[in-house]
């Protein structure tokens, strides 16, 4: 069965279809590394992990060509240029790095830097980028996304656009020399804008036209800034800012990049097969692809992505590579998770539901089991977070392990008609069914009397597309008492109060034991009674 999949573009479930059934190519808007990236942004990353995952597995076929297949993933790191408001096409707000440094600074003279920070100026925006970069590819190697732990061995794959500035103004001029963008202001301290009145299919994707654009800005606009565009959903290229806290030299004058122009130059220069130069010196750093042909094969973001980002990715990849970008679509496949809700609720600092990875390891998460969390729900339905939903996936980690357990020592490979990968294989190349196909792997595992070394070859085809088994287990410690778990740390205290439990229950004295045990759960751990007369203890959630 070939792999069809939901196209936003086209709003219709359609095989998909790359330019090589052989070699996909893919790219994916990442983190603005202002902060720790949250469970909510990496169920989009995740989700985008499992479909590159599964298009280069042997269950996977397209265009009449089963895998393995090569995809050559890319997603970038956003260092500069994100605002804290799109609704002026990119330039309204803060720039979020900006935001990051009057944070950090206020938590450097309170003494509440987060743990293990090292910024010796918590204003510098480089500091602040590079130390939060450095947390988000550790988190992300944790949960498993490929394509962090690809970048180790060729960092091109997760670029920045403070690194593509050169690429950024050679593309800007291309579009201002073709007449899709114009330069407004004097000399030197110029703004320049997309003007995308001429490009006839924006508004496509998120299903918006420049009408309803005009009528929807509402009263968040800047006067100044609108007077200045020839259409209100003009979007930002380059800003001349003497007060923006991250600047570059161009013909416009010392500035910063839009938000948006970031991500089509770093496609073009990775994905684009020599598309792009990102060097101004070079003569003609600008190719150019025939008709109103794609770039890449396939585009993901979280859905919050769709408009305004990749409405102007579209527009100015197009205007700016395409012979004729009329109705064109810089990627052939559009891809956009859906959000996470927590205890369905949007998550928020003031309701106490929000959550990064780094939160939950110390309550006792395996990094399998929240992988497992926020990837089982259809990518296209907004999912729930519950910590009922994370011990769930916590015993069906345990479960499938069993399988792999069955494992004889002497390479097994699963024939491709395997009952189990079959029926996963089905549910996943129905655009990506992760729930239909987790559902078959717990089906064959409860109605499996005794499994055997070709269903462990099996089950390990099917991790390698949902990549959980795989994962680093956090440490678990012993004591002559209790199994600490989760990355609970034993101490006198708490080793004291159990030595006190299990002489009360020697004792039947199970009211005190009862009591003891509230104590124990008082001190910030779960306790659950083990074989062996040994208890398990755990972070307390």
């Amino acid at each position: 069965m070939s792999l069809n999949l939901y196209n936003s573009l086209s709003r219709s479930v359609e095989a998909f279809a790359p330019g090589d059934p052989g070699h996909v190519t893919f790219y994916s808007c990442g983190p603005t590394v202002y902060d720790d990236a949250h469970i909510g942004n990496f169920r989009s990353f995740l989700a985008a992990d499992v479909l590159r995952r599964f298009i280069e597995s042997p269950m996977c076929e397209i265009g009449g060509l089963r895998g393995p297949r090569t995809v050559t993933h890319v997603m970038n790191i956003t260092d500069v240029g994100h605002m804290t408001d799109d609704a002026e096409g990119g330039e309204a707000g803060e720039d979020r790095m900006q935001v990051a440094a009057e944070r950090l600074l206020e938590a450097k003279k309170s003494g509440k830097l987060p743990a293990g920070a090292t910024l010796d100026n918590p204003a510098d925006p480089y500091q602040i980028a590079s130390f939060y970069a450095a947390r988000f590819l550790e988190d992300a190697r944790t949960l498993g996304l490929k394509v962090a732990i690809e970048q180790q061995a060729d960092p091109s794959l997760m670029p920045r656009p403070t690194q593509k500035i050169p690429g950024m103004i050679a593309m800007i001029s291309a579009l201002i020399a073709k007449g899709y963008a114009y330069a407004v202001g004097e000399a030197g301290k110029q703004t320049v804008y997309f003007d995308v009145q001429k490009f006839p299919s924006y508004g496509a994707l998120s299903n918006n036209t420049l009408d309803n654009l005009r009528a929807g800005l509402g009263g968040r606009i800047s006067e100044v800034n609108q007077q200045q565009k020839r259409h209100p959903a003009d979007f930002l290229l380059w800003k001349v800012d003497p007060t923006h806290v991250m600047k570059w030299p161009s013909p416009w004058g010392e500035g910063y990049p839009g938000w948006h122009i970031e991500c089509s130059v770093m496609a073009a220069e990775r994905l684009g097969k020599g598309l792009l130069a990102n060097d101004t010196s070079v003569a003609h750093p600008i190719g150019t692809l025939p008709g109103n042909s794609a770039m890449i094969d396939l585009h993901s973001g979280g859905e919050d992505n769709m408009f305004p980002h990749h409405e102007c990715e579209i527009a100015q990849s197009c205007c700016a590579f395409n012979q004729d970008p009329r109705g064109g679509s810089f990627s052939r496949h559009w891809f956009h998770p859906r959000h996470l809700f927590v205890d369905g609720a949007k998550m928020s600092k003031s309701k106490g539901n929000f959550y990064t990875p780094r939160d939950l390891y110390p309550k006792g998460v395996q990094p399998g089991a929240l992988r497992l969390e926020l990837i089982r729900t259809h990518y296209r339905t907004n999912a729930n977070f519950t910590m009922q939903g994370l011990e769930d996936s916590s015993r069906m980690v345990d479960r499938w392990r069993k399988v792999l357990a069955a494992d004889s020592g002497v390479t097994v490979v699963a024939s491709e008609d395997h009952p189990l990968l079959v029926a996963f294989g089905a549910a996943m190349s129905s655009d990506l069914n992760v729930a239909a196909a987790i559902a078959e792997v717990n089906k064959f595992v409860s109605q499996t009397a005794a499994y055997t070394p070709a269903d462990a070859a099996a089950m390990r085809q099917i991790d390698a597309v949902l990549g959980v088994l795989a994962l680093d287990q956090l440490a678990v410690t012993q004591t002559d008492l209790a199994v600490f778990v989760g990355g609970a740390v034993p101490n006198p205290a708490v080793e004291g109060k159990l030595h006190e439990r299990k002489t009360a229950r020697a004792a039947k004295d199970f009211a005190r034991s009862d009591a003891i045990r509230d104590e124990i759960l008082a001190m910030g751990y779960a306790i659950k009674d083990a074989a062996g007369g040994k208890v398990e203890l755990s972070p307390r959630k």
